[in-house]
């Protein structure tokens, strides 16, 4: 699987992208037919602690899965997309089961 991160208002560290990429590339363990993730990191201008913005936009065959987590940390809100983006697989693979 492909990840593709893109931080549009900065400069995103290494191991941040690194970070991201290796969480996501997890899911794969969940569903086998992911094409490629988009994930876009966003830092929204408030004065909330919770100001850090990950959407990953996953594109499975049939249609895409879209998920957008806010948290402190863009770490924090990656776990939190991704363990979102595995319920969605499970289900998804439990539906596919379910027409065989």
């Amino acid at each position: 699987m492909k990840v593709n991160v893109q931080a549009p208002n900065f400069t995103a560290k290494e191991e941040l992208l690194l970070f991201v990429k290796k969480r996501l590339s997890k899911l794969e363990q969940f569903y086998d037919k992911i094409v490629f993730a988009d994930v876009f990191l966003k830092v929204q201008k408030t004065s909330e602690k919770e100001n850090k913005i990950v959407e990953v936009l996953l594109s499975v065959p049939g249609d895409d899965i879209m998920v957008k987590k806010e948290a402190k940390t863009f770490e924090a809100a990656t776990d939190e997309a991704s363990r979102a983006l595995e319920r969605q697989l499970k289900k998804r693979k439990q539906k596919e089961k379910s027409y065989l």
